[in-house]
C-alpha cells in the first residue's frame, strides 16, 4: 500500500475537501477482501512489539484525532487486538481538569508519554489546543494565561511549540505517527442516527455531538491549518479515509507496521558472560533427575 496518498507533505498546504476522499478504499472493493491483510498486520504488529520491548531503545507514540463518530475507538481496538496489554497504554484526553489547567497545555500529555519499549496511544491529544480551543476561543479564558499571550498569534506560536516538542521526542527515541480519521459529514450523520435508533448504541451518543457538528466548517479549517503547520518529516500527519471502517483499520495497521519495519528492530545481542550463564543453566536443568 502506498502511503504517500495519505501523508501530508511537510510544508504543504492541503485541502481536506479537495485532496482527501473520506470514501477512498484503494484497490479493495469490500471488507472481505481486506480481512486477510489486516489479520496479517495485526500478527506482524504483535511480533514487532515483542522486539520493541526487548530492544528497549524506542517507544512508539500513536496520535489519533478525528471528528466525533469517525471510528477512533474501533480502530484502536481492532489494530491493537494482538498486542500484549503489558506493552501498550492508551490515554483518552477529555476536557482538562482544574489541576491540568494549572499547568501548561503540554503538561498532561508529557506525563502520559510511553516508556522505552512500549507503545503509547493518544485518543485525542495536545492537538485539541489548536483545534477545539481554536473553534471555541472562549476556552482560552479558562486556561489562566497571561493577557500578553492571548493574541492572534497564539495559534502560530502553538504550532511552533508543538513542532519543537515533537522534534525533541523523536530525537530521544519516541517515534511519532499521527492519524486523522477523515469521516465525511454525511457518514457522521448516518452514524449519529444509528446511535440514536439502536438502543445498544444509545450510550455512545451525547447531545454535544450534534452541537459540535454545527461547527463542522470551522473544525475543517482548524484541522487544515494544523496539518499545514505541523506535518513534519519527524512527525508526519496521515489523513486516513474513514467512511469505511474496515479500510481505516487496514490502512492504519499497514502504516504502523511499515514504520516499525523501517526501524530495523532486533533482539538484544547477549554478552559472552550471559551466554555462558545460559549454557550453565541448561546443563543444570538437563542434569536434573
Amino acid at each position: 500500500m502506498k502511503h504517500d496518498r495519505f501523508r501530508v507533505p511537510p510544508g504543504s498546504k492541503i485541502s481536506l475537501s479537495k485532496d482527501y476522499d473520506p470514501a477512498y478504499t484503494g484497490d479493495y472493493k469490500n471488507k472481505s477482501e481486506s480481512e486477510g491483510k489486516l489479520s496479517g498486520d495485526v500478527d506482524r504488529l504483535a511480533a514487532f512489539q515483542n522486539i520493541l520491548y526487548a530492544q528497549n531503545n524506542y517507544a512508539l507514540l500513536l496520535i489519533f484525532q478525528a471528528m466525533d463518530a469517525a471510528g477512533k475507538d474501533g480502530t484502536i481496538k481492532h489494530v491493537m487486538s494482538g498486542v500484549n496489554p503489558q506493552g501498550c497504554q492508551v490515554y483518552s484526553f477529555k476536557s482538562p481538569s482544574s489541576e491540568e489547567l494549572d499547568h501548561d497545555y503540554l503538561w498532561r500529555s508529557s506525563r502520559a508519554l510511553p516508556e522505552r519499549g512500549r507503545i503509547g496511544i493518544f485518543n485525542r491529544s495536545y492537538y485539541e489546543e489548536v483545534l477545539v480551543v481554536r473553534v471555541h476561543p472562549e476556552l482560552l479564558m479558562h486556561q489562566q494565561l497571561p493577557d500578553s499571550v492571548k493574541h492572534k498569534n497564539i495559534w502560530q506560536r502553538r504550532f511552533e511549540e508543538i513542532n519543537s516538542f515533537e522534534k525533541y521526542l523523536v530525537n530521544n527515541g519516541i517515534v511519532i505517527l499521527k492519524f486523522f480519521l477523515n469521516v465525511s459529514k454525511a457518514e457522521q450523520k448516518k452514524r449519529f442516527l444509528e446511535r440514536i435508533n439502536q438502543p445498544e448504541k444509545n450510550w455512545k451518543f451525547s447531545d454535544s455531538d450534534v452541537k459540535e457538528r454545527a461547527f463542522w466548517n470551522d473544525y475543517m479549517n482548524a484541522y487544515e491549518e494544523a496539518f499545514n503547520h505541523t506535518s513534519t518529516s519527524e512527525a508526519p500527519w496521515y489523513i486516513i479515509p474513514a467512511d469505511h471502517k474496515w479500510f481505516t483499520r487496514l490502512t492504519v495497521a499497514d502504516i504502523i507496521c511499515t514504520k516499525l519495519a523501517s526501524l530495523d528492530l532486533k533482539y538484544p545481542t547477549l554478552q559472552k558472560e550471559h551466554q555462558r550463564q545460559l549454557i550453565k543453566a541448561k546443563e543444570i536443568l538437563e542434569a536434573e533427575q
